[in-house]
């Protein structure tokens, strides 16, 4: 297992997580087959949304006496009233249903809180400004949450977070087919096949600077729907019109920039196998970038996303981190030193291009890569 650095918390999180929520489906032993599974595979981060008690307490009982070897989000705002969860911003709901899920998982901190499903950008504001933020700021300055989170599936309030200077990691839905469309307050149309139009092409650019947001300011994402439900597993409901593998959308997600870990939902033994097959997987295994540019419904084109197509370069460029550091540096005013640091000490980079093309011909998507070398050299030197 790979362990990837979490934004500037100081985590080391596994690049596959284990996203808690179907294990609702099971019983007590169950749940504690997979999580031990899970730990023997070297995932140590896990996601709980989930309110269930019952749920809680199987998951709790499962890493009881080796809580330590657990990265844990724990949500702030997701309460269980009267038989059902309930997603809530009264503070003595969040506050009892936080000290419910301390209590079942034999713990007295929680790695990550959590600031529970922020989609709309008013809401955002209200809960920054207001009690709900004072409260996790508390937490935090007690030792018991150690770092201050956000869920989210809207790109606009994403970047509010990341751009806040106190939200420290978000957790942020992220596939090949919700990166093509734009910010939207209505979780629902990502669902919707219907939404993918023939006018989207590549990934939305509020989405592809999102992740660039979050580079910069050392804020870490972890990734929720990394498989869209699982409709991208079949052509018939992917918007692409042909099925992706576990392992090309792990890919795709872990090649973002800012993403240190994809929480999957495990469902049996089977699935935690799919996802860690990711890896000791090839490059043909995780080649998402041919399936998508010869799908019957291609939507990217021209746009670099980093998958590597384009190597091996004769001079020995690694085209793919180039253009992700160009990527970076375009968006500010003045070239970040760090970048600078980055892009000097590859062992090749723009100034050794001949520029002989072969790597435009390799790339799926019809990247201009000549075009961007030379813009890099300029930006760089």
């Amino acid at each position: 297992m790979n362990y990837r650095a979490l934004g500037r918390t100081g985590l080391m999180v596994s690049e596959i997580g284990l996203g808690g929520e179907w294990l609702e489906r099971h019983t007590t032993e169950e749940v504690a087959e997979i999580i031990g599974y899970c730990e023997e595979k070297g995932i140590n981060i896990l996601d709980c949304w989930m309110s269930n008690p019952t749920v809680r307490s199987d998951i709790g009982n499962a890493i009881k006496g080796h809580r330590d070897r657990w990265i844990i989000q724990g949500h702030l705002g997701s309460t269980w009233q009267n038989g059902q969860y309930v997603k809530t911003r009264n503070l003595e709901k969040v506050k009892e249903a936080f000290s419910d899920l301390l209590s079942r998982f034999h713990t007295d901190y929680i790695d990550l809180g959590m600031i529970h499903f922020v989609d709309e950008e008013k809401e955002f504001h209200e809960i920054m400004n207001g009690e709900f933020y004072a409260y996790a700021n508390s937490l935090k300055e007690k030792g018991i949450i150690r770092h201050i989170g956000m869920s989210t599936h809207n790109p606009a309030v994403a970047r509010l977070a990341a751009e806040s200077g106190v939200i420290e990691m978000i957790l942020f839905s992220i596939n090949p087919a919700f990166d093509m469309l734009p910010a939207t307050e209505d979780l629902n149309i990502y669902f919707e096949k219907s939404t993918y139009g023939e006018n989207i092409g590549g990934i939305a650019p509020e989405r592809a600077e999102l992740y660039r947001i979050c580079e910069q300011n050392g804020v870490g994402i972890t990734v929720m729907k990394g498989y869209a439900g699982g409709r991208l597993f079949d052509a018939a409901a992917s918007p692409f019109g042909v099925a992706l593998t576990p392992v090309q959308c792990l890919h795709y997600a872990l090649t973002r920039p800012a993403v240190a870990s994809v929480m999957v939902g495990f469902d049996s033994i089977a699935h935690v196998d799919a996802a860690v097959a990711y890896e000791t997987a090839t490059e043909d295994e995780k080649d998402y970038a041919t399936v998508l540019a010869n799908a019957p419904s291609h939507a990217y084109s021209g746009q670099c996303t980093y998958c590597g197509h384009c190597a091996p370069c004769p001079s020995g460029i690694d085209i793919a981190m180039v253009n992700k550091l160009y990527d970076l540096a375009a968006m500010q005013s003045e070239v970040p030193a760090t970048l600078k640091a980055h892009y000097d000490s590859l062992s090749a980079n723009r100034d050794d291009c001949i520029e002989c093309g072969g790597c435009e011909k390799r790339c799926p998507f019809g990247v201009h890569v000549i075009e961007k070398m030379r813009k890099a050299r300029k930006l760089f030197s």
